[in-house]
């Protein structure tokens, strides 16, 4: 028998009345356990197995599936169950964790990391923001590594710089001419993908970043994402798209 405190990252039917849970834990890393019954409204595992919940669980451990055998609500999240936009974001974190780590590597840091931001996203901070932060943070657990503190081709850490994938970091601009493939962002863009990677979270406030900013900080991300990572994730697609529908729709609210 096991106990653990963890994240709901991940749930599948499984028969009739069964789910497999996919958790992030603190003390395990990610581990997949099934739930007998919770499928069943009146189960005692229904609630505690939900996308997103935050618990404690003990189960029955074992090299493959675990078995749960109870568990206890800490945070469910409530205002992102019921916020489509904000599921969507939480979701996309979710699919990015299952994605990045391997089972039983614990990491206490990636889960309060994880933890903090579904946090924040319930809190009703900017989740877009908070998503990219998540993207860059989760860099170092892919296996990679962009220089952001100083230019990836000279090393001078002052002066104007720009971000490239090419180059794997920010170049200054003495080395504009040394890479065509560079992105011109403009100089703040720059400077927040520095401090998305470097900062501590709980040191975040209320960041306030224009739309223009955050659609040029997503580019940025996207890009190097689909440049290094070697992800396809469903969750993210669906986000992009959705960032398409509520700006078309603010558009036509604006007319």
């Amino acid at each position: 028998m096991e106990k653990c405190e963890g994240i709901v990252i991940r749930q599948t039917s499984y028969r009739e009345s069964d789910k497999i849970v996919r958790m992030y834990t603190r003390e395990f890393g990610k581990i997949g356990v099934v739930a007998r019954g919770a499928k069943k409204t009146k189960s005692r595992l229904a609630a505690v197995t939900q996308l997103f919940t935050n618990g404690y669980f003990t189960f029955f451990g074992g090299n493959g599936l675990g078995t749960l055998q109870q568990g206890e609500v800490i945070e469910s999240f409530s205002s992102i169950q019921q916020d489509i936009f904000m599921t969507a974001y939480a979701t996309y974190v979710c699919e990015l964790l299952d994605k990045a780590t391997e089972e039983r590597q614990p990491n206490p840091y990636l889960y309060e990391l994880t933890f903090q931001i579904l946090r924040d996203i319930d809190e009703g901070y900017d989740p877009q923001i908070l998503t990219q932060i998540y993207e860059m943070k989760m860099l170092p657990v892919l296996g990679l590594y962009p220089t952001m503190d100083k230019c990836a081709i000279c090393g001078e850490t002052t002066g104007h710089f720009d971000f490239s994938t090419s180059s794997n970091g920010i170049i200054c601009h003495r080395c504009f001419d040394r890479d065509r493939y560079r992105m011109h962002l403009p100089e703040n863009v720059v400077k927040l993908l520095r401090l998305f990677f470097i900062f501590q979270l709980d040191r975040l406030g209320n960041i306030d970043v224009k739309p223009e900013t955050k659609e040029w900080l997503q580019k940025a991300i996207d890009t190097y994402y689909d440049e290094y990572s070697g992800l396809y994730l469903k969750s993210r697609k669906f986000l992009r798209d959705m960032d398409k529908w509520e700006n078309m729709l603010k558009k036509d609210s604006d007319d």
